[in-house]
């Protein structure tokens, strides 16, 4: 039995600000539920139209698809919908190499670099106030479990960087930047990726100790790369610098 109770909180946590009264966000797919099944993340409900999840049953509740489809945020709804309680985050540690979102809106964008941060061992995700929420369902969906992995901090982005040891670097992502395949830069800093249309924010630019730049290799008809694109090629380079053993 799907109660209307249910219903409603599950389309309640499409928004923001529910998701932050109850302290709960969805995901939809069985491939992301297991992952985060498999994780320290609680649990609250399970709702699937497939009797093939070990959770524990009495959060468990068998309904149809075309139940699912009624709380679905998905243009193709799954076959399973879960409920899990978002996790308290303590304040970042200033070490290893970090990823710094300024303002990024888009939350494909956003659940990618998610994943890319797990993909390359990232542990603490910063944002600023403004960046995309990263329990909102389509960020969720986008980071294929990831989310349960890496830290998202939000925070007062210029506040934080302020504060950092001033032997720890901050890089910064410019079109007016330096090569990044050419210059030195350490593994154990933070790199900062802004807005997708206006960039890092001059409060935080003032912030960047090392201005960077992806070259184009290519014929100059693309403006910019797209941020996420953008953050897998710095990770992967940044990553390569890193010495071996560590």
């Amino acid at each position: 039995m799907f109660s209307k109770s249910q219903i409603k909180l599950i389309k309640s946590l499409s928004q923001k600000k529910y998701r932050a009264r109850h302290g709960l966000f969805v995901i939809e797919g069985k491939k992301g539920i297991f992952e985060l099944l498999s994780s320290p993340l609680e649990l609250h409900s399970l709702f699937t139209a497939e009797d093939i999840f070990d959770a524990a049953e009495e959060k468990t509740y068998l309904i149809t698809e075309g139940d699912l489809k009624k709380v679905s945020n998905q243009q193709s709804p799954q076959t399973a919908l879960a409920i899990f309680h978002i996790p308290e985050v303590v304040q970042p540690k200033a070490e290893g190499l970090q990823v710094a979102l300024d303002d990024v809106q888009d939350p494909g964008n956003l659940g990618t670099i998610i994943r890319l941060c797990d993909w390359f061992g990232v542990e603490d995700l910063i944002c600023s106030q403004g960046t995309v929420d990263c329990y909102n369902p389509k960020v969720v969906q986008a980071t294929m479990g990831s989310i349960s992995r890496v830290k998202v901090h939000y925070l007062d982005l210029a506040e934080y960087l302020r504060e950092l040891p001033k032997e720890r670097p901050v890089y910064g992502t410019f079109l007016e930047g330096k090569n990044v395949y050419r210059e030195p830069v350490s593994p154990e800093g933070v790199v900062v990726l802004g807005n997708e249309g206006n960039g890092i924010s001059p409060e935080v630019e003032q912030l960047i100790t090392q201005k960077l730049n992806i070259p184009q290799f290519g014929k100059v008809m693309t403006e910019s790369l797209n941020v996420a694109t953008a953050a897998a090629i710095f990770l992967s380079e940044f990553s390569r610098r890193k010495p071996t053993g560590k």
